[in-house]
């Protein structure tokens, strides 16, 4: 499921889940190297070590503060003091008591029965992303386990190896369990992971990193199982994704505004400061700078037209407030980037009352509720940009709505032109709507209903990656649409500025001669759409 690289597949028994049209993590050299620290990692950090863009490597005072957690929990683990998931069992088994002895048993038993994940695989940059939270949540020194986990995290990413994550299993709390299990089974040498883009067991994995398999100290394996580092994975790498997008739908606007020969005058600076919502300024003054100098602009100056619909005139409205939503994800996300999301959390000097002043607190930071929210306003968000533009679609096709051809077609009647790519369109924006239904409005009780009420986080990243993915292809439905009715106001040219993305649609799906399908049409120009072509670099 995710990763920009697109849509879920069931993958064949050697090959990573991804789409047709992706490629795999390019292993490009030389790369920078960022340094894990457990605070600072940004958005764009992610995306380079997703993407195999980047290296990266623990810094060296999070690795001193991991070893101070690590002894505190180590005297738990030897006392008699109950510290959950240290020296107890977990959930509604935190009453029972586990013996030094069994230790590494209760750790190991923790990856191993959570490991439930079910589905197809996420693909390799979410799985990367993952691999890579993982290990920066373990750097801010509160799980209690050793520097190694996250070494070991570390030489994973940079060897290109990850570990298979079924996509399916998770409800956001504790956390997402089930995909972070498989992370740490794939340590242990079980589970099955990808090296070198083919499907082994992980045991294999490791022999060909010649690592050794991990045995798991105390509250290692439940460290390593609880956060929600899974859905923000996908959200990051979406929320990124869709900043893109919403910079396309304003050039596909734009083309499809000139098409129909309208006006820019709906987006005057002084109209949008009467109401100065930060997206909505942006997109304004982004359409009013992409429709100067247009010829078919000059050419109905005086047609005596007042004003145009909806969907061309309040595009700064509609496309501001997703600007406004995305700004928002991006907050909330930027922080659990760099937040401690596992429960209970080791303080090396929190209680007053112990010698040691060591404190083991449980909590409740692997609750995706922030997370899940915005990936759920990001859902509704998009597919509304998806709506608005299938309506501007249907209004270069429809020759009851324009001065166009029917259906942009060269010979109507004998051809049907783009009739069934505004179809597409239709259908695409209908499925948006079916998902766009919040997941985080559900709840259902697990773990015999210790774990009451949960967040749904992963399910909302699943459904967000296919609305994104098909509003992307709305988008790029559009863009031929415009590209091609421009065609019939020729020689007049359109705004300078949209000249190149154009001309980037032409090159990319040369004129019909005639009906010819669309579909391949349609996925060349939605690759271009989602790698950010269109976008403002």
């Amino acid at each position: 499921m995710l990763a920009p690289a697109g849509r879920l597949q069931t993958p064949s028994l050697d090959r990573p889940a991804g789409r047709e049209t992706s490629s795999r993590v390019v292993d490009a050299s030389p790369k920078q190297t960022i340094q894990l620290d457990g605070d600072s990692l940004s958005l764009a950090e992610l995306e380079a070590v997703a993407l195999g863009k980047a290296r990266v490597a623990p810094a060296a005072a999070a690795l001193r503060r991991m070893e101070e957690s690590l002894e505190a929990a180590r005297r738990f683990a030897e006392g008699t003091e109950p510290a959950y998931g240290i020296n107890t069992g977990f959930g509604r088994l935190a009453e029972v008591r586990i013996t030094p002895e069994d230790a590494a048993a209760l750790q190991a038993n923790v990856v191993r029965s959570h490991a439930a994940g079910v589905g197809a695989p996420l693909d390799e940059a979410a799985s990367r992303a993952l691999l890579l939270l993982r290990a920066n949540v373990l750097l801010k020194g509160y799980s209690g386990v050793r520097p190694l986990i996250v070494e070991r995290l570390c030489s994973l990413l940079n060897s290109g190896a990850y570990p298979l994550i079924p996509s399916k299993g998770s409800v956001g709390a504790s956390g997402d369990l089930a995909p972070l299990a498989h992370v740490a089974l794939l340590l242990m040498g079980e589970g099955e992971g990808f090296i070198d883009g083919v499907r082994l067991p992980g045991a294999m994995v490791l022999f060909r990193l010649q690592m050794k398999p991990l045995e798991l100290g105390p509250k290692e394996g439940l460290a390593l199982v609880n956060g929600t580092q899974a859905m923000t994975a996908c959200g990051a790498l979406d929320l990124l994704r869709a900043e893109r997008l919403v910079e396309t739908a304003e050039v596909a606007g734009a083309l499809t505004l000139e098409a129909l020969r309208g006006s820019r005058q709906a987006f005057r600076a002084e109209l949008h400061d009467l109401r100065p919502h930060p997206g909505q300024l942006a997109s304004a003054r982004r359409l009013w700078e992409l429709l100067e100098e247009s010829e078919i602009m000059e050419s109905h100056r005086d047609c005596g037209k007042v004003q145009d619909a909806y969907s061309l005139r309040c595009m700064p409205q509609v496309h501001g407030a997703v600007r406004d939503t995305l700004s928002h994800a991006r907050r909330v996300l930027e922080i659990e980037l760099n937040s401690a999301t596992d429960n209970p959390l080791v303080f090396a000097g929190a209680d007053p009352d112990r010698p040691d002043g060591a404190a083991v607190i449980s909590g409740g930071n692997f609750h995706g509720a922030p997370v899940a929210y915005v990936l759920d306003f990001m859902s509704i968000a998009l597919t509304d940009l998806a709506a608005i533009s299938e309506r501007r679609i249907e209004r270069t096709v429809n020759p009851d709505l324009s001065d166009l051809p029917p259906f942009l077609a060269a010979n109507p009647g004998l051809e049907s032109g783009l009739m069934m790519a505004q179809v597409t369109a239709a259908a695409l924006v209908s499925g948006c709507k079916a998902l766009a239904h919040p997941a985080s409005v559900d709840s259902i009780p697990t773990s015999a209903n210790k774990e009451d009420h949960v967040s749904m986080g992963m399910t909302a990243a699943l459904k967000l990656r296919e609305i994104l993915e098909d509003a992307e292809r709305v988008l790029a439905i559009e863009l031929l649409c415009a590209s091609r009715a421009l065609r019939f106001l020729e020689p007049l040219k359109p705004a300078r500025p949209l000249q190149p993305h154009l001309a980037a649609v032409r090159h990319a799906v040369p004129p019909a001669q005639g009906d010819r399908s669309p579909s391949r049409d349609i996925e060349r120009v939605a690759s271009m759409v989602r790698c950010g072509k269109f976008a403002k670099s």
